[in-house]
């Protein structure tokens, strides 16, 4: 995994050197509310084309009850990585613009009750789920503008995602109880973010 996001970030950079176009680095402030550290990069690709990679990963535990029992505590643990091609209806890194976006990722989940999963008798809050995720969908943002080098973007996204899973008993136990998959449809992308532009 490190390796493709060396490649890929090296090819954003070559990308990036021999158009001369602009580079933006950014860190979405929901992400951080949740948790998740997070580093973005995006290029422009033409005058109103941009490529945009997010990546994040969250190793937390949360628990309700020190005292519980290991069933009863919950877990939040993943990462993601998320590419979007942007059209912007002004210029890149100005305005409005409308998104298509890709993602994919691995979750460690326990106690946690996720929205928007679609499967009879999948309840995340019931037991331990480990697996990966892949999905896409469609967003639409805003970048405001603050000086030659500072910036703010906010977005939303709407989309789907394929989850296949191992199902387990509680937090830490390590016994496996069973296997599947579920379908999730709902927000895939919610974003504020700080920017720093590099010319």
């Amino acid at each position: 995994m490190k390796k493709t996001c060396l490649v890929i970030l090296i090819s954003l950079l070559s990308i990036c050197g021999i158009s001369g176009q602009k580079v933006a680095i950014k860190n979405n402030l929901a992400y951080d509310a949740l948790r998740t550290p997070n580093l973005s990069l995006e290029v422009a690709l033409s005058r109103k084309v941009t490529f945009d990679v997010q990546a994040g990963a969250n190793f937390f535990f949360y628990t309700t009850d020190p005292t519980s029992s290991s069933y009863k505590n919950k877990k939040w643990s993943h990462w993601l990585v998320q590419p979007e091609i942007r059209y912007w209806t002004c210029e890149s890194f100005n305005g409005f613009f409308l998104g298509a976006h890709a993602l994919g990722g691995m979750m460690n989940v326990s106690g946690v009750n996720i929205p928007f999963i679609k499967k009879h008798g999948v309840r995340m809050q019931d037991h331990r789920y480990e697996g990966h995720y892949w999905g896409g969908g469609l967003s639409v943002g805003y970048h405001w503008i603050l000086s030659n080098r500072f910036s703010m973007e906010a977005s939303v996204g709407w989309g789907a995602a394929r989850i296949t899973y191992d199902k387990y008993y509680c937090t830490t136990c390590s016994e496996k109880i069973g296997e599947g998959h579920a379908n999730y449809f709902g927000p895939t992308k919610a974003a504020l973010s700080l920017i720093v532009m590099l010319k």
